[in-house]
């Protein structure tokens, strides 16, 4: 489970020597729109001499390459050797690129998107072909774009916004995709991406894409379950159990009211995260 997703832009050499002590769960090298088209096999070798090093990190890390038709293939073949988590593909249309992108990659990595076009909002549920296909990353930018909506939608209590974050968390929750979302451009404005956080913990989410160490702060502290609701959950727990083992799947806690089953699963689920 990723809580936080930093994006770096691999042409910042200093940004790639400080991922030792970065507090995000995951780093994503960026090759793809953060990269002028002059610049991009530049990025690419940094990349490679960045993963080359071998040291140890705390982060995750996967590498974010181009379209598979705009260079992504030889970026794939120019990766493969090397080791970390993932090869993140976007602007993907179709299940047939996901089982393309899964023969390029090796074994030993996963497969992630980047949820950009409206061909994969409406039909990502049929295709998760690989369990190697883990992830989701929620582009609302580019998605936005492709359905001739203005960026100027994406506000805190937009409807639009909210069917969308929630579909997208749904669908991919439906198929065992872990759902990211969306990465807050306005780097400065900490209050909104506070704010917005907090709206998709309430919502569901479980993890957030972050530009940076101070949003990455931010996002670990909200999205982490504080020991209030872990502590919670494991009296539930062990009450239930101690009560099942009684024949009892029924039954009234002194402090949190009545356990069931469903009770039960949630707790354990909050434990799980």
């Amino acid at each position: 489970m990723q809580i936080t997703n930093m994006m770096l832009n691999p042409l910042k050499k200093r940004h790639l020597e400080k991922i030792a002590t970065t507090q995000a769960g995951v780093i994503t090298i960026n090759l793809e729109d953060a990269i002028a088209k002059e610049r991009k096999a530049e990025a690419l070798q940094n990349t490679i001499d960045f993963l080359s090093q071998n040291f140890e990190i705390n982060s995750k890390v996967v590498v974010r390459i181009n379209s598979l038709e705009e260079g992504g293939k030889d970026e794939i073949k120019a990766l493969n050797s090397y080791s970390f988590l993932a090869i993140r593909v976007p602007k993907v249309k179709s299940k047939q690129e996901i089982i393309e992108a899964l023969t390029l990659i090796k074994d030993n990595k996963e497969l992630h998107i980047s949820l950009e076009t409206k061909e994969a909002f409406y039909n990502i549920r049929d295709w998760r072909v690989d369990s190697r296909f883990t992830t989701a990353n929620l582009g609302i930018l580019d998605l936005l774009n492709s359905f001739n909506l203005p960026q100027s939608l994406l506000q805190l209590n937009n409807p639009t916004i909210e069917y969308i974050l929630s579909k997208f968390l749904l669908d991919c929750q439906s198929i065992g995709l872990e759902a990211i979302s969306f990465m807050y451009q306005d780097y400065n404005n900490l209050q909104e991406f506070e704010d917005w956080c907090k709206k998709e913990k309430l919502m569901g989410f479980s993890s957030k894409a972050c530009l940076g160490p101070k949003q990455v702060e931010i996002a670990n502290k909200i999205f982490t379950n504080n020991q209030d609701e872990l502590n919670r959950a494991k009296e539930i727990v062990e009450f239930f159990t101690t009560s099942s083992q009684k024949g009892e799947n029924g039954v009234m806690h002194p402090k949190y009211g009545f356990i069931d089953e469903p009770i039960y699963r949630d707790a354990l689920l909050v434990l799980k995260i």
